[in-house]
């Protein structure tokens, strides 16, 4: 671990992973936060026999709170307070109009029970579990057809306790697919801020079929070595926002997705409007941000911006295979500082893994309209391997005002391009010819918007727990 590395090991890392070594904190009766939506209701889980010590298993203690709570949704709503402690439980099913507020000193624990964990259908755009044919176990925070939910706090940690089930993955053990840690489905209006979130079985935050999302504020830290903890993965969503998060991870720090072959094709439902910003990744066997592999919905009008890479694979990567068709388009991502790298640049045509035997060979991916700008990076080891699709190559490539420091063993030939096309300006090392320069004026010309997107616009307000239930 380099010097860096460490420091960031030590200032991040370390402190989240706290324990709380007492239980008998008194409840506060009173205090602020900050939100979109403000509540009317206010309660404890202690209110509903919930104890926070550990061992209790206490699903049944929140699914009370959550069930007696959910009657003010239309007057009012109602935020749901877990204070200092260990707080073991199953899955977890939130309702509408709810806030879900975990102290800073509050860990919730993922049971080690599969009991614990409902199994439930696979999603309609991908046809199938990810990690077995057939259902999932829903996941350990979970929502779906909701209006409003939020789930905050002080940063309040959600523990999955993920080991157990990396163990079952790779023993091949398991019936179902692994829960993710959060998970909201065909909601409006979902705000997911100031949290810690460690050791999930599988991806973390998973917005689906979702519109008006905010992801804020949020730390992730999981093994590097830990199967599929990909960070924040909006799926299927319409006006996003990520912003302020901080990721370690065992896989992609963002994947945009929205479905796999022909169930994401049929499903129709794509990931578009979505601002990603002020991100801190590591992760050193996958990317910062990946667009697909399951795309086949389509992804459009993505916006990443001041991002930081400490150790990664690579910085921003295109996945895609014949077979599944939609497309990635309208993608703009500037400001970028990557500090040892193996790529930059990623994009793959024949990227496979797919759902079933049963996707269409003629659905082709459309990759276009790329930009990227204002970035440097160093200690890297290739610049860029871009790799589209024999007889649909990805075109509308744009890179410029671009510098990457090779790394001393770095590979000689700094970019392969194959089935691609585009244009350069003002890059170090000179890209390939499929992308000739162009003139230093030209470096505008890999545009980024400059109109906002209703989602930046949303703002948060001054919010009041008061326990009066």
């Amino acid at each position: 671990m380099d010097v860096l590395l460490l420091l960031v090991f030590m200032m991040v890392v370390l402190p989240s992973l706290h324990v709380v070594e007492s239980v008998r904190t008194p409840v506060l009766e009173n205090f602020e936060y900050c939100a979109v939506n403000c509540r009317a209701y206010s309660a404890s889980v202690t209110d509903f026999g919930g104890v926070g010590d550990g061992t209790t298993l206490n699903t049944q203690a929140f699914r009370k709170a959550i069930e007696h709570l959910s009657q003010y949704s239309s007057n009012g709503g109602s935020q749901l307070y877990v204070p200092p402690g260990r707080w073991l439980t199953g899955s977890l099913n939130l309702t509408s109009h709810f806030t879900l507020f975990i102290h800073k000193d509050a860990v919730i624990l993922g049971s080690q029970d599969e009991n614990e964990w409902p199994v439930i259908d696979p999603l309609p755009s991908y046809g199938r579990g990810r990690d077995t044919q057939g259902g999932r176990f829903s996941s350990l925070i979970f929502g779906t057809h909701l209006t409003d939910v939020i789930i905050t706090g002080d940063n309040g940690t959600l523990d999955g306790q993920g080991d157990l089930w990396w163990k079952k993955f790779h023993n091949k053990q398991l019936q179902y697919t692994r829960p993710y840690l959060i998970e909201i489905m065909y909601s409006d209006n979902v705000q997911i801020s100031n949290l810690t979130l460690v050791n999930s079985p599988s991806w973390n935050i998973h917005p689906v079929y979702c519109s008006n999302v905010i992801v804020q504020g949020i730390t992730i830290l999981a093994p590097v070595t830990s199967p599929n903890t990909d960070g924040i993965n909006p799926d299927s969503c319409t006006n996003t926002r990520i912003e302020d998060c901080y990721i370690v991870s065992g896989d992609d720090c963002v994947a945009v997705k929205s479905g796999w072959d022909e169930y994401g094709i049929s499903y129709g439902m794509p990931t578009k409007h979505l601002v990603i910003r002020r991100l801190t990744c590591i992760s050193p066997t996958s990317a910062v941000i990946a667009l697909g592999s399951e795309m086949s919905g389509g992804i459009e009008d993505v916006r990443a911006e001041d991002i930081l890479a400490i150790n990664s694979e690579s910085g921003v990567r295109i996945k895609t295979a014949v077979g599944r068709g939609g497309y990635v388009r309208d993608i703009y991502v500037r400001r970028m500082t990557m500090k040892t790298m193996k790529w930059v640049f990623w994009m793959t045509g024949d990227y496979g893994s797919h759902a079933d035997n049963n996707y269409d060979p003629n659905a082709i991916p459309v990759i276009e309209n790329i930009n990227y700008r204002d970035m440097v990076a160093e200690n890297v080891t290739m610049a860029a391997r871009l790799e589209g699709i024999s007889g649909a190559p990805f075109t509308g490539i744009c890179i410029s005002n671009v510098t990457i420091e090779l790394a001393k063993k770095a590979k000689k030939v700094p970019w392969t391009c194959t089935d691609v096309s585009g244009i350069s300006s003002g890059v170090t090392p000179e890209p390939c010819e499929l992308l000739p320069g162009q003139a230093e004026e030209k470096f505008g010309a890999c545009s980024f918007p400059e109109d906002n997107l209703a989602i930046e616009d949303v703002k948060v307000q001054t919010c009041t727990y008061r326990r009066n239930l």
